[in-house]
């Protein structure tokens, strides 16, 4: 039975081989394996029956089970008896050579197969393999590979086998035809080789000790001499290569006098395949086993050969590079190998071959022979030794070469040499001097080349392993020590090798560090008379001047004042203390800072303390003075870096400050005058700060010194003292100048004040002077176009000329006005007093003007003939020119004067522009300069008598309220702005009582144009008199309410000036007093999207309480009034109609939010709170998806295409926006941020998330706004008949969620909360419903104490969802489930368990819903069900709990991780009740919220425990488990064959019978055919898992 049970296993694991899928096959040939490993004979035996009956299962096939087979032996070759090895053998051999054709893969498992037997059956596998490996007859190419394969397995075990085999094998390879069987000859003959050299190098292990190299010589030679001499001339490269590649370890087992005879021919043979071949790493591994060979038997043949070797193996080696080819990369070590053998045999050949390479100007060829040079140098040191002179010599020429590559590798030569000593020879120096040069390259100087030219490398990667090989010969290299101490002084100062300085710097550092150590007090410099070394004024010059550029090229700042800190003694011997202390500090300052933000007026300042602190301990005018001297040295050096230069100037002057000698002073400062150059500004201001700074000390010396050269020729042009200025042009001669100038400033700015004060005048003033060319600054007089009388001439005629007849044409009349306007008002103005004849040249043409312009008016004495006139004037009216404006008003004045004095009315007409004239001239009664204001007064004043004429009046008439404007000309000529303004109001109130009703429009659209005047004076008058126009007649103008709202609204597009928006709103306010229903609907009336200056005439309606409520109320009943939206459809095959706002309720809407949106409104949004809060929730409920009107859709679709950014305006969105103002207004700003922090609000405004965002709103309203709920809620219960379901659901949602707070228990509202969702759970809405629910079990989160005292309540309502029939998606069921997971820790114990069982049952059937939401509420129920028992459950509900654990650990692997999370709280929740400890810890353990888990070790272990407790529950679980083995989910269906797995795995035999075997063999066979690979490799897995049941 158990033989032919675990082959019918086998074979229904043979039978699913053939998968397509490769990870079913790898688990099908896993569980073979796991088969085997418990009954390897049987398995082995069902797989070569399996093979031998299939003959014509595919080759692949068949290569997986022998894979498995060959794993199977491996592990178990020890269990194996003869008879099944030989069975094996007799398989694999026969697999093996079934076609001659070569399938790699099958043939090499079976091969693999003969291997893993042969480890220990080696006899019986030779056997077989020999009794395929005849005389005379051509092997199966498998076999000689075999028996290759096996040489190297089985070394002490196939030796001994191997002369046969070659004696065997020799007369073959005559009879080899096919070149791929001559291929396999020849990895035998080198795989036998190999073997038989690791036998012959471990003699003392061997089986045979006497076994000699020479039984192989004769039979190898064979072979050699086929191989060599026919194989190797093949035109095919597979074979040549497979030739050379033997015949590099068969070389060392050819007899000493066959190698030497055969090498003559040997070598150029194998040379020649570098020609052949691309790939040439074999040939060079081969080429330097050979080599190895015959340097052994001490080859003279090698000399002879040598030239053409050396000529082939350096060709390999400058072949160019490739980084992405790792053969080429083997390639060249193997090369460098074959030069190792060689220069250690001939190192003086060698030599004589690579150095004069080194004179070729062939980048490749220099490059390849410094690699090599550098190779031998390091692997043949001792040959190599005694030649370094030789070597040093040859590499002169290559110091020269300016390639990239020729210099990295010449650097990587030196680094070579520098470890094995050639340095310290003669020419050594010239080694690391160029390295230095190296260094001192700039990064940017050679951008790599990309494109074509990718080998070049950068300027960068030269210097980065130049910087590299430096510091690592300086730190690493003690013999080093000597050649580069003090050597590398030399370095320093020499511009050119400025790139330098930090590796420098760091390598002296540690070299002085090291000579400090081993002799404290001696000087770290020994000059003995090397003049090449820079002295210490040098070294300090040097590194001060670096130092002021601190971070450029890798920080030589730092880096150089290391290393002035470490020379200290030698620099002076007192300066040791000092610097101590002060170079660090410098150095922490600079790691405190970077490049961007160091300040380097601070830092220079910080380093010429440090040289004056310096000096100062010095105290030694001898040493000073030399300092001093190598500065003014070293100032050509920094020509190029001007900075550096700058500063250097300033540590010249620190230092002659120092010196006490006036001689030194004043020689070194002319030679600085003279040697400026003076075109640079920066060297100017250098020059300047060195005598400004020397003049601390040097007053005297300083400004004579500077005093003698302003006195020199040099600042003449022509000619001068000094040659340098010979030539000099005038530009170059003012930058002298300027730079003497800047000198004395510096001086003055520095020099002692007592000292300086008394030469000011005579030695700093008078020199400076003779520094400028005196020059007469010449002023133009003012234009001046009155010095003629001739405009006024002029003017007198045209008064003249008008009066005749014809009268002029109105283009002539206008021209003419409009001329002799402009040749007198744009006039500067009025002259000064005391010129009495330019003033009476001024006051005669001013009249001339007036006399022309009575005249021309005088043409045409109608209110139009006077509108023109007007017209002319009003630009100068308006001039932003204070003394235009004045002469302008006097002029309108003159003519109004005129036009009053000579009215004749023959009949009552109507004044029709007074309103137009009153606008035009009552805002200058504010002008800025009071002659305006008092001329603007007369205007107004003559236009009301105007009025009263034509009214009937008679001229002499004088009119009370209209005189009163005379007594106010006083109060306009106060300047303060309060009296002023208080003065138009009154003027305003005058032309308020004068003004006839039908010309108060006109008027106040003037005045609302004056809105706009440049000058803000007159604006601000036209904004007074508005208000008071509205305020004393606004009650008159119901009518006009939309012209005046439309024009305040126009204005405000024209004008962002704070005071016209100001009077704007006012203006809407005071019209609301009047008529605040008209104002609301023309607003309203206003294009959607309101513009921002709609928004702010509606904000104006907010300023007064009572106003704003009547405001808000009026916009409360538009929204409510009429429907939130019509339903159309936007296309006649449209499946469902859209849904588009209605007009009216959007405007209103979007009003209300501007209402709300001011400050002031705050008041009247409290006093309607709750009516605001509800209709602007159930509005945003509305007209979620809603649509734009379509003229407004239209709208934004023309702005889009012209590419003009419009506002859009979206329904849903100006809602919340209104809703959001409403809060804030109403104290409420908390809540407004926590939804936004929420993300509340966007959820709000869609669909999917829009009851989410209500119960957001309802859960902040709850929290920041609890005393406003009980009316708010209030208003929300009337909703609960709305004809509209959202409103419906967005009222239940919000009243739903305001339980979950604990803020209704407060408010004592829980109950008639509790009872109002109660009577909403008979709604026809199943979103209604649900919502219900999810109100109830909130309870349990805002007032839980109260649960118990309603669960009868709470429980009846949720099960009644749990059995709702009327949703047809079953969502109120699932609300029913997770409110039921929320109360069942809370409600009573006896409610609870009267409804346990029928809860079970009722929620079971969800475990394995399709939807993710149901399976989890309903497994995450479960496990609080189990909770709510706490271990006490009665046995019907035991019988649920057993019945869902395979349920519940199958869905584990569900691919919804909420259902995964759900799973392991109710597992862990059914532990206790399984009254199983260790099952219940293992629940605790592995199954924690958080933790990853490993799915299959959770699963075992609970097998285990399961099996081991439960026993009796094994054939439930697998029914349950293969029911699953159908699931839906592709992860279940795996997870299914794993359970099945592991219970079988952890059973005792005796259960067994429960398991009914056939059934689950059956459906297992079935799992094999799944379409998922995953579910299939499981099915095989568990497969051979059944193994128990042998």
């Amino acid at each position: 039975m158990s033989e032919t049970y675990v082959k019918r296993l086998s074979t229904i694991l043979l039978d699913a081989i053939t998968d397509k899928d490769p990870r079913v096959q790898e688990q099908v040939c896993g569980a073979l394996c796991t088969l085997g490993e418990s009954q390897p004979a049987e398995v082995l035996s069902a797989c070569e029956e399996h093979l031998r009956l299939h003959e014509k299962l595919a080759h692949p096939y068949r290569t997986m089970v022998l894979r498995a087979m060959e794993t199977v032996v491996s592990n178990h070759i020890g269990e194996l008896d003869k008879d099944m090895a030989r069975a094996i053998i007799l398989l694999a051999s026969n697999e093996m050579t079934k076609v001659k054709e070569l399938v790699s893969d099958w043939q090499q498992a079976a091969s693999s197969v003969l291997v893993a037997v042969g480890r220990r059956f080696i006899s019986s596998v030779m056997e077989e393999l020999l009794s395929k490996f005849q005389p005379g007859l051509l092997p199966h190419p498998c076999t000689v590979h075999t028996l290759a394969s096996l040489s190297i397995s089985n070394v002490f075990g196939m030796v001994p086998f191997l002369t046969s085999i070659l004696s065997t094998m020799l007369p073959m390879l005559g009879a080899a035809k096919h070149d791929s069987m001559k291929v396999v000859f020849c990895c035998a003959l080198q795989r036998f080789s190999e073997s038989t050299l690791e036998y012959l190098a471990n003699l003392d292990q061997a089986p045979d000790p006497t076994v000699r190299k020479d039984a192989f010589a004769s039979d190898i030679f064979g072979a050699y001499d086929i191989l060599f001499h026919q194989w190797l001339q093949s035109r095919e490269a597979k074979l040549r290569l497979a030739v050379v590649e033997a015949l590099g370890p068969m070389s060392h087992l050819l007899p000493s006098e066959k190698l030497e005879e055969q090498l003559p021919k040997l070598l150029p043979g194998v040379l020649t395949l570098y020609k052949k071949h691309a790939e040439t790493v074999h040939v060079s591994k081969s080429l330097g086993q050979i080599l190895e060979a015959a340097v052994s038997v001490g080859s003279r043949t090698l000399d002879i050969q040598l030239d053409s070797l050396l000529a082939a193996l350096h060709a390999q080696i400058c072949v160019p590079i490739e980084s992405s080819s790792p053969l080429v990369t083997s390639n060249r070590k193997e090369v460098l190998r074959c030069f190792t053998v060689l220069a250690c045999c001939s190192p003086d050949r060698l030599l004589a071959f690579l150095l004069p390479k080194l004179d070729t100007s062939n980048e490749r060829t220099r490059v390849g022979t410094l690699q090599v040079l550098r190779h031998v140098i390091n692997a043949a040191a001792a040959q190599m030794a005694v030649k370094k002179p030789f070597i040093l010599s040859s590499m002169k020429l290559p110091l020269l070469d300016t390639n990239n590559k020729v210099k990295r590798a010449v650097v990587q030569v030196v680094s070579a040499m520098a470890h094995h000593g050639y340095l310290e020879q003669p020419g050594g120096k010239a080694m690391v001097e160029y390295v230095v040069q190296q260094c001192a390259l700039p990064p940017e100087a050679e951008p790599q080349k990309p494109g074509a030219d990718s080998e070049a490398l950068a300027a960068d990667s030269v210097r980065a392993i130049s910087v590299s090989t430096l510091y690592l010969v300086s730190t690493t290299v003690d013999r080093m020590d000597e050649v580069l101490w003090p050597y590398l002084l030399e370095f320093l100062v020499p511009v050119r090798f400025t790139g330098a300085l930090s590796p420098l710097c760091r390598s002296l550092v540690h070299l002085a560090q090291k000579r400090q150590e081993a002799g404290a007090h001696a000087p770290l410099i020994q000059y003995n008379g090397n003049v090449h070394l820079p002295s210490p004024y040098a070294i300090t010059t040097r590194l001060l001047a670096v130092s002021s550029n601190p971070y450029v090229g890798d920080g030589r700042g730092a880096a150089s004042l290391r290393l002035l800190s470490v020379l200290h003694q030698d620099i002076h011997p007192a300066l040791g203390q000092r610097w101590a202390t002060a170079i660090p500090l410098l150095l922490e300052h600079l790691e405190e800072y970077s490049e961007e933000t160091l300040s380097q007026k601070e830092w220079e300042e910080k380093l010429l303390m440090f040289l004056r602190d310096s000096l100062a301990v010095v105290s030694d005018n001898t040493w000073v003075c030399q300092l001093t001297l190598e500065m003014c040295k070293q100032l050509p050096d920094y020509n190029g870096t001007p900075l550096e230069k700058n500063f250097l100037y300033k540590c010249v002057g620190t230092t002659l400050g120092a010196a006490s000698s006036k001689e030194v002073v004043r020689k070194h400062l002319q030679e600085l005058l003279e040697t400026a150059r003076y075109q640079e500004e920066r060297e100017r201001e250098g020059l300047a700060c060195c005598f400004g700074i020397c003049a601390t000390s040097h007053l005297d010396d300083t400004l004579a010194q500077l005093e003698d050269f302003v006195k020199s020729d040099v600042l003449r042009k022509s000619a001068g003292i000094f040659n340098i200025f010979k030539d000099r042009s005038e530009s170059e001669a003012d930058k002298v100048r300027s730079a003497l100038i800047l000198c004395y400033g510096h001086v003055a700015a520095r020099a002692p004040c007592e000292l300086l004060l008394a030469r000011v005048e005579a030695d700093v003033f008078r020199n400076m002077s003779q520094c400028f060319s005196t020059k007469e600054f010449i002023k133009a007089e003012p234009p001046d176009s009155l010095r003629t009388p001739i405009r006024k001439k002029a003017m007198l005629a045209c008064t003249y000329l008008v009066t005749l007849e014809p009268a002029l044409e109105e283009q002539v009349q206008a021209d003419l006005i409009h001329s002799c306007l402009h040749s007198v008002m744009a006039m500067l103005p009025e002259p000064e007093e005391g010129d009495s004849h330019q003033e009476s040249l001024y006051l005669d043409t001013m009249q001339a003007l007036k006399d022309l312009l009575t005249s021309l008016l005088q043409r045409n004495m109608t209110p139009q003939g006077l509108q023109v006139m007007v017209e002319h004037l009003s630009p100068w009216i308006k001039s932003p020119r204070g003394h235009e404006r004045v002469r302008a008003l006097g002029l309108s004045a003159c003519l109004l004067q005129f036009f009053l004095e000579h009215l004749q009315i023959s009949a009552l007409v109507p004044f029709h522009n007074l309103g137009l004239l009153v606008g035009l001239f009552s805002p200058r009664c504010a002008d800025l300069w009071p002659a305006t204001r008092r001329e603007a007064v007369s205007c107004v004043h003559s236009l009301l008598y105007l009025q009263l004429g034509y009214e009937g009046f008679s001229r002499d008439y004088r009119d009370d309220v209209a005189e009163q404007l005379l007594s106010l000309k006083d109060g306009l000529a106060h300047p303060d702005p309060t009296i002023l303004f208080h003065t138009c109001h009154s003027i305003a109130q005058i032309i308020a009582k004068r003004l006839p009703p039908d010309q108060l429009i006109s008027l106040l659209l003037t005045l609302f144009e004056g809105l706009g005047d440049p000058d803000k004076n007159c604006s601000r008058a036209a904004t007074v008199m508005i208000n008071c126009l509205l305020k004393e007649r606004g009650s008159m103008l119901q009518e006009k309410v939309p012209e005046i709202v439309s024009v305040l609204r126009s204005k405000l597009q024209e004008t962002r000036e704070e005071h016209v928006l100001q009077a704007a709103q006012h203006s809407v306010f005071v019209l609301a007093t009047h008529h605040c229903a008209t104002v609301v609907s023309s607003l309203l009336g206003s294009p959607l999207p309101f513009d921002s200056h709609t928004c702010t005439l509606w904000r104006a309606l907010a300023l007064e309480p009572g106003l704003a409520a009547q405001v808000l109320g009026l916009l409360l009943e538009k929204i409510s009034r009429d429907v939130p939206f019509k339903e159309s459809r936007a296309f006649l095959l449209s499946s469902t109609p859209d849904r588009v706002a209605t007009l009216l309720p959007l405007a209103a809407t979007c009003a209300l939010h501007e209402v709300a949106s001011a400050p002031a409104s705050g008041p009247a949004v409290l006093e309607l709170y709750p009516q605001l809060f509800a209709a602007l929730l159930l509005r945003v409920s509305c007209t979620m998806g809603v649509q734009p009107p379509r003229h407004l859709q239209a709208k934004e679709r023309r702005s889009a295409s012209s590419g003009l950014a419009s506002r859009s305006l979206e329904p849903c969105s100006s809602a919340v926006d209104a809703l959001q103002a409403v809060l804030v207004r109403g104290g409420n700003e908390d809540v407004v941020q926590h939804m936004e922090l929420d993300g509340g609000w966007q959820l709000l405004k869609t669909s999917a998330g829009h009851e989410e965002g209500v119960t957001r709103l309802a859960s902040a309203m709850a929290k920041f706004a609890g005393p406003r709920l009980p009316l708010v809620m209030k208003v929300l219960f009337a909703t609960q008949s709305s004809v509209y379901e959202v409103q419906r659901v967005t009222s239940t949602a919000f009243l739903a969620e305001l339980l979950s707070s604990n803020v209704v228990n407060d408010l004592m509202l829980l109950e008639s909360l509790l009872d109002n969702l109660t009577a909403r759970q008979k709604d026809t809405s199943a979103r209604v419903r649900r919502l219900v629910l999810r109100g109830l079990a909130n309870v349990a989160s805002g007032s839980p104490e109260k649960v118990q005292t309603h669960s009868p309540q709470l429980l009846t309502a949720m099960i009644s969802g749990l059995d709702d029939g009327d949703d047809p998606h079953s969502l109120v069921a699932l609300e029913a489930m997770v409110g039921l997971a929320r109360l069942l820790d809370l409600v009573d114990t006896w409610d609870l368990r009267a409804v346990l069982l029928h809860i079970a049952v009722r929620i079971r059937p969800f475990f394995d819903s399709e939807r993710m939401e149901f399976r989890s509420a309903s497994i995450r129920l479960f496990g609080h069900l189990n909770k709510a028992c706490r271990g006490d459950c009665e046995d019907v509900f035991l019988e649920q709990v057993v019945g869902g654990l395979a349920p519940l650990l199958l869905h584990l692997q569900d691919p919804q991780a909420p259902v995964v999370a759900a799973c392991r709280f109710a597992l862990r929740m059914c532990g206790p009740n399984l009254e199983c400890e260790e099952l219940a810890a293992v629940f605790q353990k592995h199954l924690q919220e958080g933790h990853g888990l490993h799915f299959g070790e959770f699963l075992n272990t609970t097998c285990k425990h399961l099996m081991r407790h439960f026993p009796d529950l094994l054939g439930r679980l697998l029914s349950t488990s293969l029911f699953y083995f159908k699931s839906s989910w592709e992860d279940v269906r795996a997870a299914a064959p794993m359970l099945t797995g592991f219970l079988v795995l952890h059973v005792e035999a005796e259960q067994l019978p429960q398991v009914d075997l056939e059934q689950l063999l059956a459906a297992l066979q079935l799992l094999l055919k799944d379409p998922a690979p995953e579910v299939r490799a499981k099915a095989a897995e568990t497969l051979g898992r059944l193994v128990k049941f042998a």
